[in-house]
């Protein structure tokens, strides 16, 4: 088995080519090491180049950034790293001696190094509550079968808690390996903070988490710098061959068409998680039974609701009305399966719109839209609009400005809907 070692960074510093010098002899074993950087503006990425097999750009957030490294590497055992923390030197063997007595995933024990002198006190109070609920973080560096994490799909798009959200689906399978052999983390915000106060915090948090407080209000209260948040609800068609994507059938035939939807819906659930701004909602048709959308529930713990009835405008209201009849002030990204250019960067774009706008589109070529996101109910857009036709995009604009909404536009993308679009989609790639 290959094992993959990613660390995702921000504005490391100096300290980075240490932390990482450390790791060459695990490269030399034949672990491949990937850097994840979430926008530095430091020389963290440069850096990181000197010392790591492969260094990525992904949104910010160490759930998306860990996410971004799993697509990369074609590793069969992941193991996620902090970049303030060191493995120790056998990490490697200890990882695959684990994963060979039947373990599918695991942690290390965890020493925290820093002034306070009840620091170890602290290490070992985490270790033995991990031991006990079967629960690890990630200052415990840890680790997976490949096969295993994308089963339970990967880490949660949420700002924080992400580790402790994967621990729960992974307990699920089987309880984890915990290792006696310790990883070194920085007590820098033990050191920062005061250790009493840093404790109390973060079992308020973690109090708060499993009450069902949502991960953004945490991210708040513990003053971790995130995008601006959004939920995206993805309008899906299950793949049912001769009801997806029927305008290519001509092309591909109806079973080729149903298979293009099939990717198309899959990669557009990714690029909401990766984006991690919120929650991500899939709205089903023909209904969420579906055996293609049983499966992504079961997978990835994604909501899979039924689309209602009605044309598009109708079906799209229906979604909006629910978001904000709910107690989430948060705003609402509406995206369809159509669009294979869409990215993380722009939904997290489109949040950080609606941070000082009522409403945000992205155009696309044919006249609609292949993005629209509100920070309020405004159902008039959805009203009296000629659905699949190119007036789509210029009649929004129409009923946004007889609302009195004030509204931004990013630039514009495609979509797949014609043969054509499917040839220019296929050169892309």
């Amino acid at each position: 088995m290959k094992l993959a070692i990613i660390v995702p960074v921000l504005n490391e510093g100096a300290a980075l080519a240490q932390r990482l010098l450390a790791l060459q002899p695990l490269r030399q074993r034949g672990a491949q090491l990937l850097v994840v950087d979430g926008g530095s503006t430091d020389a963290s990425a440069a850096t990181a180049a000197a010392w790591a097999d492969q260094v990525l750009a992904a949104p910010r957030g160490r759930a998306a950034q860990m996410n971004a490294g799993a697509c990369a590497t074609r590793a069969d055992v992941l193991l996620f790293l902090h970049a303030d923390t060191q493995l120790p030197p056998d990490a490697d063997v200890l990882v695959m001696q684990a994963l060979d007595a039947g373990h599918d995933w695991g942690r290390f024990d965890v020493r925290i190094e820093g002034r306070h002198p009840l620091l170890p006190m602290v290490a070992a109070f985490m270790n033995w509550r991990s031991r006990l609920s079967g629960i690890a973080t990630g200052d415990q560096a840890m680790f997976v079968r490949r096969a295993v994490f994308n089963a339970v799909g990967g880490f949660a798009p949420q700002p924080l808690m992400e580790d402790i959200a994967l621990s729960r689906r992974l307990r699920r399978l089987g309880p984890p390996a915990c290792l006696a052999a310790r990883v070194t983390t920085s007590g820098r915000r033990w050191d920062q903070h005061g250790l009493w106060r840093t404790i109390m915090l973060m079992w308020r948090l973690r109090a708060a988490y499993f009450l069902g407080t949502s991960p953004q209000a945490l991210a708040l209260r513990y003053g971790y710098t995130t995008r601006a948040p959004a939920a995206v609800a993805v309008l899906a068609k299950a793949p049912v061959p001769g009801l997806a994507k029927t305008r290519l059938i001509p092309a591909l035939g109806a079973a080729g068409a149903a298979r293009a939807q099939r990717g198309f819906a899959l990669q557009t659930l990714a690029t909401a998680r990766a984006a991690a701004t919120g929650s991500v909602s899939l709205w089903c048709a023909p209904d969420a039974g579906h055996r293609f959308f049983a499966a992504l529930r079961a997978r990835h713990g994604v909501a899979c609701l039924a689309q209602p009835g009605g044309d598009l405008g109708a079906r799209m209201a229906s979604v909006m009305h629910r978001h904000f009849d709910g107690t989430s002030p948060v705003p609402l990204l509406i995206v369809g399966t159509d669009c294979p250019v869409l990215t993380p960067a722009h939904l997290q774009q489109a949040a950080d719109v609606l941070q000082a706008h009522d409403a945000v589109l992205i155009p696309a070529e044919d006249g609609g839209y292949v993005l629209i996101g509100l920070r309020r109910p405004l159902p008039a857009v959805f009203e009296g609009i000629t659905w699949s036709t190119p007036q789509v995009l210029m009649q929004t604009r129409e009923r946004l400005r007889a609302t009195g909404a004030s509204w931004q536009e990013l630039p514009m993308l495609w979509d797949v809907d014609e043969p054509a679009d499917w040839a220019r989609f296929k050169n892309k790639s």
